[in-house]
């Protein structure tokens, strides 16, 4: 794995074209989420009501620019940083790193591929949100919530991960593949709690067909480690024209704490009027434990290009205890 990095990442520098005129570029985006609603957790008399943020995605902001370096090669560079927009506060949550979404650099080249080094996002983590109707939700998207919801999901490491290495195939007529890995280095003395991981992915999309196939390898190392886990995930999508579905068949091997985990998800997108109906059914099966099902239904109205109207509604059950519940009212607006 340490050589194909080497060597992907040396015939990107090589091919930097000397002299060229470089044209650089910098946009500010983002998204903000936010929405009135009410939760009740699984096993819990406790229902809590009120204003949340990124229910349906995570509110976050991000500069992303590029300089071309001619002859098909441009460098480029990403930062992105969450913020819990019903208190202006920055990050995931209290001590989240200020840009823990995003922190890259690196070279990306037309028909040789990007790498970028530095904190990115994992292909499973992408793979996950693009395989579900709906999609990077932490409040309604089953699959998102049974894969990396805390302690509740099954993978351990983070949807991204601090000093590594991203390798993006070019498109080859409907096929592309990638491949991440982390080293242990970290700073002042500190070794990365996801030191030593690796993930390769490979997928397709043509026409109304797409499928993905990914593979996630997390030692746990450092001052605060995580479980060791070896995920698998395959992933399936058609466009029938009325409706988008979506197929995911997950495993999750946890070989700390020796459970095995199976994930079934379902799901579709139906066009209706000016939105679309989401519809979401996720599985999570320990081979030791409870098993837990959610079932989440939506419509997102969309206002413009930019700005939507979201309505939503979750079942969350984990066998033997009392069922969850939420609903919110929201809007997502982009930037």
């Amino acid at each position: 794995m340490k050589l194909v990095f080497k060597y992907t990442a040396a015939a990107l520098f090589a091919a930097t074209a000397l002299g060229a005129h470089a044209q650089s570029s910098v946009n500010l985006y983002g998204l903000i989420d936010l929405s009135i609603g009410s939760t009740k957790p699984i096993n819990s008399q406790l229902r809590q009501t009120g204003i949340d943020n990124g229910k349906l995605t995570t509110s976050y902001f991000g500069l992303r620019g590029s300089e071309d370096l001619g002859g098909g090669l441009s460098a480029v560079f990403k930062l992105e940083s969450y913020v819990r927009a019903d208190t202006g506060a920055s990050g995931r949550f209290n001590g989240d790193t200020l840009f823990a979404r995003t922190a890259s650099a690196g070279l990306s080249s037309k028909t040789l591929g990007t790498v970028t080094l530095g904190r990115n996002t994992t292909p499973l983590f992408v793979s996950t949100l693009s395989f579900n109707a709906f999609g990077d939700s932490f409040g309604y998207s089953p699959s998102i919530r049974h894969y990396f919801e805390g302690g509740a999901g099954a993978v351990t490491g983070d949807s991204a991960w601090n000093n590594s290495v991203l390798y993006s195939s070019p498109d080859f007529s409907g096929f592309k593949f990638g491949l991440i890995g982390a080293t242990k280095s970290g700073t002042n003395g500190n070794i990365n709690s996801n030191g030593g991981n690796w993930g390769a992915n490979v997928g397709y999309a043509s026409g109304p067909l797409a499928a993905a196939l990914v593979y996630q390898d997390v030692k746990k190392d450092g001052a605060t480690p995580v479980p060791d886990t070896r995920t698998w995930q395959l992933d399936g999508a058609y466009d029938f024209g009325v409706a988008r579905t979506f197929l995911q068949l997950g495993r999750v091997e946890n070989t700390t704490t020796n459970i095995t985990y199976r994930l079934v998800d379902v799901g579709a997108k139906i066009p209706a009027g000016n939105g679309n109906v989401l519809v979401q059914y996720g599985r999570l099966s320990p081979d030791v434990g409870d098993k837990t099902n959610t079932v989440s239904l939506g419509y997102s109205y969309n206002m413009s290009k930019r700005t939507e109207l979201y309505a939503a509604a979750m079942r969350d059950k984990k066998d033997n205890l009392s069922a969850g519940s939420s609903y919110s009212l929201g809007m997502r607006h982009r930037f």
